[in-house]
């Protein structure tokens, strides 16, 4: 074999094994929640109780808060073009079964994203305490004063400290 096309052939081989491992980074489909069957829930009638709705459909996304009288069931199809970037919604429903006094099906309804917003289902955002004062403040006040409860009105475990210091 020429020098040429060994060397050809292994610029070849790098090139296509950087292209594999790129195409492994460069979109996916990711589903979230209750993926609904619609078979199963055109056999959700009214006046049908909730025992059966559970057999049917299995467990809610969420209830109402007030009187349990509302099932939800929510999912959301999200794309990523680029592994590791933001996902967009491309898709959310949210199948609501409404129950009456009687814990029988009322009426069954379906909400796309057409109906309301888009919501995060999974907040990335931890909050945390201390952010009206900085940290050095917190520091020394912590060093001159006993707050057990953070009252900013404690009294003083320094001898000679005037009180609310």
């Amino acid at each position: 074999m020429s020098r040429r096309l060994v060397s050809s052939l292994a610029r070849a081989a790098v090139l296509g094994s950087v292209a594999i491992g790129v195409s492994g980074c460069i979109g996916e489909e990711i589903r979230h929640g209750y993926q609904i069957d619609q078979a199963a829930l055109a056999t959700v009638k009214p006046g049908m109780g909730a025992e059966q709705v559970l057999q049917i459909l299995g467990t809610p996304s969420t209830v109402s808060t007030v009187g349990n009288k509302s099932w939800y069931y929510i999912s959301q199809n999200t794309r990523r073009t680029v592994m590791f970037l933001g996902e967009q919604v491309e898709d959310q429903k949210v199948t609501a079964i409404y129950f009456n006094q009687g814990m029988k099906v009322e009426r069954v309804a379906l909400y796309g994203l057409q109906d309301g917003r888009v919501f995060d289902f999974i907040e990335r955002k931890t909050p945390a305490s201390g952010a009206d004062r900085a940290f050095i403040s917190q520091l020394f006040r912590g060093l001159t004063r006993y707050e057990p409860f953070g009252s900013g009105a404690g009294a003083s475990v320094v001898p000679g400290a005037r009180a609310g210091q």
